[in-house]
Order: C-alpha cells, then structure tokens, then sequence
C-alpha cells in the first residue's frame, strides 16, 4: 500500500468511525391497534300501564325513565317527606340524637280524632306528655301517622296554615313546580305532583342522613304507641331500602321508593316511583319486576388491565417494547352508554423499563378516565458493534 493510500485508509477511518459511533438515535413512534368496545343495547323496562312511574339512577342521568300520565297526581302520604324535609330545615336534627321535645296537648288529640274519623292511618298520643322529634319523625314516616305529621309540623311552624307557605317556599327553592300541597300528611287528595318531581324529591330524601335511616327502618317500638311497622313491605327486597308509601281511596296505592346493588365495586341507588296503582300488593309486585329489569342494563366495563399493550416500539436494530397500562381500571356503565378510547403515545429514542410514555383516555357519558401508560422493557443503545456494521441505518 502506498503512503497516499495508508493516508487515504487513515482518513476515511477517522471520518468513518465518529460517523458511526457518534452518530444521533432518531426518535421512534409507536404503533398499534385501535382500542375500541362493543355496543350495548339497553334493556326494555318493566314499566306499568297505570297511573304514572318514573325510575331514574342517581349519578345516571341516561337511566331516566317515564311512563303514564304528564299530569300532576294524588301524593297521598308521600307528602310526609315533603313534611319532614320541611321541618328539618327549620328544626335541625343530627343522627344519633334525639332532639327537643315535642308537646301534646289536648288541640292534638282533637286531631286525632278528626283524622280517624276520615279514616286516616293514626296512632295513640298521651295528653300532656313529650316525644322527642326524632321518636315523632319516625312514627311519621315508618308507620305514616297522619296525626304525628300534623304535630311536626304545628310544632315547627305554630300551625299548618304557617306550614303550608314554607313547604310551597321550599319546593320552588328545590325546583319541584308541579308539586302542590295543601296539607302537611297527604289526606287530602289535592296533594299532587308529578314523577319527575318526585324523583327529585327522592333522592332528596336519600341525601339527608337523618331521613335515609328512619325510611329503612322496618320496625320499631317506640314510647306510647308501642310496636310500630313500616307501611313499605318491599324493604330488603330486590334492594329497596326507602323511601314512602301513599295510600288514598280516591287515589289508589303509590310508592315513592329507593333501590341499592352493587355492580363491580360501584354502588348504585335506584330511585322510582309509581302513582295511582290499583293497589299495594299489585304495585310491590310491579316494582320488583321494574328494579329487576334496570339492574340487567348495568354492567362493569374493564377499561384496561395492568400490562395490557396499547402500542409498541421497534427500533432500526431490532429492540422492541411495548407501552402497556400501569393500573386496572373499569367503569359501570348503562347499556346504550358508548365507551370511548383514545391512545396518546411519545415518541422515544432511548428509555428506562417503567418510563411513562403516554396515556389511555377513556370517556363515558361525559366522566373521562385517564391510564398511564409505561414501557413494559428498556429501549438501549444499539452499541459499538451494531454502529459499525450498519453504517447509515440509524
């Protein structure tokens, strides 16, 4: 070999080998297949072809379902609620406690008498003696006694003509316009409201501590009047813990009621009603048949499993990894509701095991789920060797 070609080998080496070794990573993407989730069919619910119903899911707004007449309807004894949350407001009560002690005079047996004589649902009273306002909000709404009612909310508000005001105040502060209310236990059938507002006031209900318990006590005994039973025969069944009976010879058998199960590990609370049944048995089976056929719409939807692969890496000198979720993760969804997903990945060049390099975006009826995504093994440098013998590959 020549001087000028030693010269020439020891040039080109010298260009070559920084070239080589020196020579930038670019940066690579990920690829992958689109994530995407069955379509659900919602059920047919087992709604009544009487009088008017509604059943909504508390924090399923999609759930909501109406049927019967728009017209507002005798509420009966569903007023006792509507009463309670009332005098609540006026007259706090925390759970646990027993609260001040309610009065009963002579004024109050002459109502008793003038509701029995109506035939209105009563219990026993002791002239001149005391019950706690906890003890009377539970004679009121577990055994629905008209003259308990009463006494609340004379006691509250001086008398019911005082009441009446505060209670028609109160339901336009909770957006309940079609509800009407001219007396404070539901014997008079001009109590009337529509499913849609009662549904509202249900979860009302539910939301208040105190009123959540009392509605799912099932039976008690109390000072006076003895052993008293709840008027709703559906609490325990098909999960139905509340909310109020409502019964009228004019206006049949309604049920304002509630229903909690579990899906997942996601509670869900039902809340329902019907108006104007023929009558109580007739309605109870009825609203088995209804809670039964929503429960089916509701499924656990899994969204990702930790390791699941949701795109991948292959670099120029065969290095592969994968970005795969970092957690499990699920969702209780409504049949009907879409699931959709979107995959947002970095592009890498060279990382560590465990480097997050996006994420999973899930959105169902409006909640947006987000999931880590991280490199399932390391991306390193391709070395000395692989330089040399590919040059220009990178």
């Amino acid at each position: 070999m020549t001087v000028l070609g030693i010269l020439t080998f020891v040039l080109a080496v010298a260009i070559y080998l920084p070239v080589t070794l020196l020579a930038p990573i670019p940066a690579i993407a990920a690829s992958g297949p689109a994530v995407a989730f069955p379509a659900t069919v919602a059920p047919v619910l087992s709604m009544p072809t009487y009088g008017a119903s509604a059943i909504s899911a508390i924090g399923f707004p999609e759930v909501l379902t109406e049927g019967g007449s728009t017209n507002p309807l005798p509420i009966a004894s569903i007023t006792k609620i509507i009463t309670t949350l009332v005098v609540l407001e006026k007259k706090p009560l925390a759970v646990g406690k027993a609260g001040p002690s309610i009065p009963f005079t002579a004024a109050d047996e002459a109502i008793r008498k003038a509701y029995l004589a109506r035939n209105g649902d009563v219990y026993p009273i002791r002239v001149g003696g005391t019950m706690s306002e906890r003890d009377v909000l539970t004679v009121a709404l577990v055994a629905s006694a008209n003259n308990y009612a009463r006494a609340l909310a004379d006691w509250a508000f001086g008398s019911e003509k005082n009441f009446l005001p505060a209670a028609k105040a109160w339901l336009v502060q909770h957006g309940m316009k079609s509800t009407t209310l001219t007396d404070s236990t539901g014997l008079n059938s001009a109590n009337r409201s529509t499913p849609s507002d009662l549904i509202a006031l249900g979860k009302i209900a539910l939301a208040n501590p105190l009123v959540s318990r009392i509605i799912a006590i099932r039976h008690t005994r109390l000072p006076v009047v003895g052993l008293i039973e709840n008027t709703n025969q559906l609490l325990g069944i098909e999960g139905i813990n509340g909310i109020k009976t409502g019964t009228l010879d004019s206006a049949g058998a309604s049920l304002l009621f509630a229903s909690s199960f579990t899906v997942g590990d996601q509670k869900i609370t039902l809340v329902g009603v019907i108006l104007d049944g023929p009558n109580h048995p007739a309605i109870d089976k009825q609203i088995r048949r209804l809670v039964a056929s929503v429960r089916k719409g509701f499924s656990s939807v899994t969204l990702s499993t930790i390791g699941q692969r949701f795109g991948s890496y292959s670099t120029r000198w065969g290095a592969k990894t994968t970005a795969v979720a970092t957690r499990d993760a699920s969702v209780v969804v409504w049949a009907g509701t879409p699931v959709r997903a979107s995959v947002h990945t970095d592009s890498i060049v060279l990382a560590a095991k465990g480097t997050v390099v996006g994420s999973a975006i899930f959105t169902v009826a409006g909640q947006t789920i987000t999931v880590p995504l991280a490199l399932s093994s390391s991306v390193a440098d391709p070395g000395m060797w692989w330089r040399l013998t590919h040059p220009g590959k990178l």
